[in-house]
């Protein structure tokens, strides 16, 4: 069997003390004896024991507090109802059921107000989390090409630390120059750094990093050609400006919002990041439709990333340009020597 836990109703259930109660204004007064029952109070008749009237205890209200004999009405001042009491034992009882019915009740408000601090907090929390990322994604937006370009020039001095003076030779950088508008029709600039990238990376400024691997030694161009466009993609779906400034954080970005310029070592480290880890792969529909567009073969591109083919197999036999002539080459012949040669000699770039 459940037991009952002692409230303080239970405690007080024996409780009985003589009273007088007034039923109404032209009633007279009468001797009850008064008693705790469940969350009520019952006067009673002394001779008798019936029942005269029960009280709800939550609703009893103290018309004298602090004055005896206490004086209570069943509810609001002006019911007719009272109760005169000078039993203390029995007034300290109704005070403290009547206080311990009110604690238990729910208090709308208090939940609210706690509903309402929660979800304040909530906002505060949110704006905190969203306020960096939302800053830094409007300087990259807003961020003119001059801001850009000295952001990726930035990038490409951490780069050149690791790899090497950008390759520069006289006739083969005349060729690189041509080769992003042949391609891409755009006015991005192509770096070539004297090393081993194995792809092409889009720093911002639409300056676009392959190593000296897509150029020496390479069939055709369609090779460096590939990769190229698959930056040009990457960096359409991802901001390389973004991505940066997301890594140099949101003070930095707010500097450069206000000053023009990130602060100095804000992008340390950011280089070897960027080399850490393979370029994106756009998915193959999105890159034979480039291709297609630029009039670039996708398979000297496929086999560079998987010379067994297994992984590539998309891209080799969906090819749009495997049984038909793409037209007007990347690269004349000639040029392509020039600019596997760019890496043996001249400025920097």
């Amino acid at each position: 069997m459940e037991r009952r836990p002692v409230t303080a109703l239970s405690a007080f259930q024996r409780l009985e003390a003589p009273g007088v109660w007034r039923e109404g204004p032209e009633a007279r007064l009468r001797d009850v004896v008064i008693s705790v029952g469940d969350a009520t109070l019952i006067l009673s008749d002394p001779l008798s024991e019936q029942p005269l009237s029960h009280w709800s205890l939550p609703a009893v209200t103290r018309l004298n507090p602090g004055q005896l004999p206490a004086i209570y009405a069943p509810g609001a001042p002006e019911n007719d109802e009272i109760l005169e009491i000078d039993d203390e034992l029995m007034i300290s009882a109704i005070e403290k059921v009547h206080l311990a019915i009110r604690a238990s009740r729910p208090h709308p408000g208090r939940l609210r107000g706690g509903l309402v601090a929660a979800a304040v907090a909530l906002v505060v929390l949110a704006g905190m989390a969203w306020i960096p990322g939302a800053v830094v994604r409007h300087a990259a937006l807003i961020a003119p090409p001059a801001q850009r370009e000295a952001v990726g020039r930035q990038i490409l001095a951490q780069l050149s630390a690791s790899t090497g003076t950008p390759c520069a030779r006289a006739a083969g950088s005349a060729v690189l120059d041509r080769l992003p508008q042949r391609i891409t029709g755009l006015d991005s600039r192509v770096i070539v750094l004297p090393t081993t990238l194995r792809g092409a990376r889009a720093l911002p400024g639409k300056l676009i990093v392959i190593g000296n691997d897509l150029v020496a030694g390479q069939d055709t161009p369609d090779v460096a050609a590939g990769h190229i466009l698959a930056a040009e993609l990457t960096a359409r779906d991802a901001d390389p400006m973004a991505e940066a400034l997301d890594y140099a954080g949101f003070r930095a970005a707010v500097t450069l919002l206000t000053r023009g310029a990130l602060p100095d070592g804000a992008l340390l480290g950011y280089g070897e990041t960027l080399l850490s880890h393979p370029p994106p792969r756009p998915a193959d529909d999105i890159l034979l439709a480039r291709f297609e567009e630029a009039g670039v073969a996708s398979t000297p591109y496929a086999r560079s990333l998987d010379p067994t083919g297994e992984s590539v197999l998309g891209l080799i036999e969906a090819d749009p340009f495997r049984v038909r002539n793409p037209g007007e080459p990347v690269l004349s012949d000639g040029e392509w020597v020039q600019l596997q040669r760019i890496c043996d000699g001249g400025a920097p770039a």
